[in-house]
C-alpha cells in the first residue's frame, strides 16, 4: 500500500464565526471542551497516518503551542503562513513533502464522524481505474450553501455546481480528498493556480471518484453549524489530557464564549 500522509487546512481566519476567533483561532475551536483539530489529529492517528503537516495563520502562538504537545511529537509539525497562500498553494509549498505518497487533504474546519479506514480503503483498493482523486461527499440539508457534485454509476465526478440557487441534487464535496502524486505534479506546473476546490477539481472532472460519509459531516465554520455540532453523538479524542497545556486551553475566553451562545439557543 503506498504511504498515505496527509495536511490539514488550518490556517484560515474563521470570520464566520465572529467574536469567537478574536479569542481563539477557527481550528481549535471547542466542541465538547476540545478543540476541533484535536479530533482531526486524533482519527488519523487511529488511521495509522502518522506523518501530518498543518498550516498556520491566524493566532500563531496558540496554534503552535498546541502542536508542541507530546502526543504529537515526531508526527505533527506546524508550517507557518505569513500570507495565507490558499488551498492549492499551500499543497504546492509542501510539495516535496507529498510527492512520493498519496495526500489525504482536509478542510480542518468540518465536524466529520466516519471510519475513516473505509474511505482509505476505498481509494487504494475500490476507486475506479483512471480516477487520481477521491472526494468525501455528504448529503446536505442546504445544498445551495455548498458545492454539489452530479457523479455517474460509477461514483465519478461529472459535473460541479458551487453555490447555486438551485443545485440539481443535495450530495456535496465534504472537502476531504485522498490525492496521488500527478495531481500535485500538475499543480507544480501552474503557479497562478491557488484554490483546490475552485480551480484544480474542475480540471479532473471524469477522474475524481466519490465515497459518501453517512454519518455526520458539518462544516462548523459557521456559528449555526457550530451550534448545531454540541448535539451530535461526543467523540473521545485519542490521548488523555494533557494537565498544563489544557489549564491554560480551558482559560480562554472562548470556552465561556460559546457556552453563552449554546444557552441562548
Amino acid at each position: 500500500m503506498t504511504e498515505v500522509r496527509a495536511l490539514l487546512l488550518a490556517a484560515g481566519v474563521g470570520s464566520r464565526l465572529g467574536l469567537l476567533t478574536s479569542h481563539c483561532p477557527k481550528c481549535l475551536i471547542p466542541i465538547f471542551g476540545k478543540p476541533l483539530l484535536e479530533y482531526w489529529l486524533s482519527v488519523l492517528w487511529q488511521t495509522k497516518i502518522a506523518s501530518v503537516l498543518v498550516n498556520v495563520h491566524h493566532h500563531r502562538e496558540l496554534v503552535e503551542s498546541f502542536l508542541s504537545r507530546p502526543c504529537f511529537s515526531g508526527w505533527v509539525q506546524g508550517v507557518f503562513e505569513e500570507n495565507l497562500l490558499g488551498t492549492a498553494g499551500t499543497l504546492r509549498e509542501n510539495a516535496k513533502y507529498f510527492s512520493n505518497c498519496t495526500t489525504f487533504l482536509a478542510h480542518a474546519d468540518n465536524w466529520c464522524h466516519c471510519d475513516l479506514t473505509k474511505f482509505l480503503d476505498f481509494h487504494q483498493n475500490g476507486r475506479p481505474e483512471n480516477t487520481l482523486i477521491t472526494m468525501m461527499t455528504f448529503r446536505t440539508n442546504t445544498p445551495s450553501a455548498c458545492g454539489i457534485v452530479n457523479i455517474d454509476h460509477m461514483g465519478v465526478v461529472r459535473e460541479f455546481f458551487e453555490k447555486v440557487p438551485d443545485p440539481p441534487g443535495n450530495l456535496a464535496n465534504g472537502a476531504v480528498y485522498l490525492v496521488e502524486p500527478d495531481v500535485i505534479a500538475w499543480l507544480m506546473e501552474r503557479k497562478e493556480i491557488t484554490d483546490f476546490s475552485t480551480q484544480v477539481l474542475p480540471e479532473f472532472v471524469g477522474r475524481i471518484a466519490t465515497w459518501e460519509n453517512t454519518k455526520i459531516h458539518r462544516d462548523v465554520g459557521t456559528l449555526k453549524s457550530l451550534i448545531e455540532a454540541h448535539s451530535d453523538p461526543r467523540i473521545e479524542p485519542n490521548w488523555p489530557e494533557d494537565n498544563e497545556w489544557q489549564k491554560n486551553y480551558s482559560a480562554n475566553l472562548v470556552h465561556e464564549k460559546l457556552f453563552e451562545m449554546i444557552k441562548k439557543v
